[in-house]
């Protein structure tokens, strides 16, 4: 019977589902929000016909060995800290990816690839000694998240588009109207994920093309310039990475996450643009101050910083005792946080 399968005595059995690991590590240095990169060279010359020396920079990932990795998170933790070099902190696990073709090797006729993703949130800190890693601004992938300074530039070319793609299909236009907030809809923060989807299925993204092997089919003039659409990364990372970003949003709404962003004493002011620079939204100072302290999440620590710039500013810390008097001590000064699309 063994030799009807193919597969001799001494030959390997390929697996027919391997495990990967993928974080998104996020930090907000100097009101920008950034995650952690790492390049592909590691995985080999010639990676399933890939040059992994010209590949877009990829998440931090990692395989998980069932005989020695305890559980995923310690393999995660583990990946990690070989590649750059950095400890994490807070950690929880965002989604599996496991989507037909998502990996190359897959469609190379070798293994299915599941990836279990994980978020990840840390002070930003030097990667000099981890080769081939980096700090990148989130936004350089999704330009189109950030209006902070106003309603992006790019929005009107994304609308344009995405219009064109949907002529014909009430369902489609429906889908573009909610999640880029055309109409009365409105402009909602979380909707990261769907509007990459969006845009992926759309095919105005690199990513599409590269997935069907059809780099050279992308057309050129459907966007003003190339790369207007964000940066790619590695693989499916750049879904991952907009995974991770929606979830950060929604979870500002109903955890205190946002102060494992921050040093153990901060401003105000620092606590506001830690939290616009994740949502990319600009909030209302005064609201937000006063939201923030009838929440009971900050106390003051009676000192003051010297290093705004002005008149010194009080110095606040986290408040834990919120974590026992209420079930869900998040920024609720953010559940309503919308920008008009118009």
């Amino acid at each position: 019977m063994s030799g009807q399968s193919g597969v001799g005595p001494s030959e390997p059995r390929k697996p027919e589902l391997e495990v990967g690991l993928n974080a998104v590590i996020l930090a907000v240095t100097a009101h920008q929000p950034r995650v952690l990169t790492v390049g592909t060279q590691e995985l080999g010359e010639d990676f399933f016909g890939m040059d992994t020396w010209h590949l877009p920079p990829a998440l931090p990932f990692g395989s998980f060995d069932e005989k020695n990795d305890r559980t995923l998170e310690l393999c995660m933790r583990r990946s990690v800290l070989e590649k750059t070099g950095g400890e994490l902190g807070y950690v929880e696990q965002l989604y599996t990816f496991a989507d037909q073709g998502r990996d190359p090797r897959e469609r190379a006729g070798g293994s299915r690839v599941l990836s279990v993703g994980y978020l990840a949130l840390a002070r930003e800190r030097d990667l000099s000694q981890a080769e081939n890693s980096s700090w990148q601004h989130c936004y350089r992938y999704f330009p189109w998240e950030d209006w902070r300074g106003g309603r992006p530039r790019i929005i009107g070319d994304i609308e344009s588009a995405l219009l064109d793609w949907s002529h014909g299909s009430a369902e489609r236009r429906e889908r573009v109207e909610i999640c880029f907030g055309l109409g009365n809809a409105g402009w909602d923060a979380y909707q990261v994920l769907e509007r990459y989807e969006l845009l992926y299925e759309a095919g105005l993204i690199s990513e599409y093309w590269t997935d069907r092997g059809r780099d050279d089919d992308m057309p050129a003039d459907e966007l003003p310039s190339d790369g207007a659409l964000g940066e790619a990364m590695a693989f499916d990372h750049r879904r991952i990475l907009a995974t991770g970003l929606g979830r950060i949003r929604g979870k500002l709404r109903y955890r205190p996450v946002v102060f494992e962003l921050l040093p153990p004493t901060f401003t105000l002011l620092e606590l506001q643009r830690v939290v616009e620079a994740l949502t990319g939204l600009r909030v209302h100072k005064q609201n937000f101050r006063r939201q923030v302290e009838r929440a009971g999440l900050v106390e003051g620590t009676g000192q003051r910083s010297g290093k705004t710039g002005g008149r010194p500013a009080e110095l606040f810390r986290f408040r834990r005792a919120v974590l026992r008097e209420r079930r869900a001590p998040g920024m609720a000064t953010l559940q309503g946080a919308r920008r008009s699309g118009n």
